[in-house]
């Protein structure tokens, strides 16, 4: 089983930061990537940041420019700093994770239970 906890979620003003951490735990093969969606009620999740263990990033349009994925692959661990927050941010973050289970060939999607971020206009 795989467990991922996310962390550094709050409120912040316009135009402020805020660093979410996510910690991977459990027994697996290999992880292909971790990265962050967000979610507004109401709508559908969608891809903030995702970075491969190979090192490739990927980026939302609204993400690029003021975010940052990085990960620790010796702690299991992906960040998001977000700078320059905008009251559009506002969401709940979710911490995914491509893991690769022992026994299995592909990698499955595990997510964190998700944590909220307001930007108050």
């Amino acid at each position: 089983q795989v467990h991922l906890v996310e962390s550094g979620g709050g409120l912040v003003v316009p135009g402020g930061s805020l660093r979410l951490s996510c910690v991977a735990s459990g027994n697996w093969l290999a992880v292909h990537a971790m990265g962050w969606y967000r979610q507004v009620l109401g709508k559908q999740r969608e891809l903030v940041a995702r970075l491969t263990t190979a090192g490739h990033t990927k980026y939302s349009d609204s993400a690029k420019g003021r975010f940052s994925v990085s990960r620790d692959n010796a702690r299991n661990t992906v960040y998001l700093q977000m700078n320059n927050l905008q009251p559009e941010d506002t969401a709940v973050y979710y911490c995914n994770a491509e893991i690769v289970l022992v026994g299995e060939y592909s990698p499955s999607d595990f997510w964190g239970q998700g944590t909220q971020v307001t930007v108050p206009s």
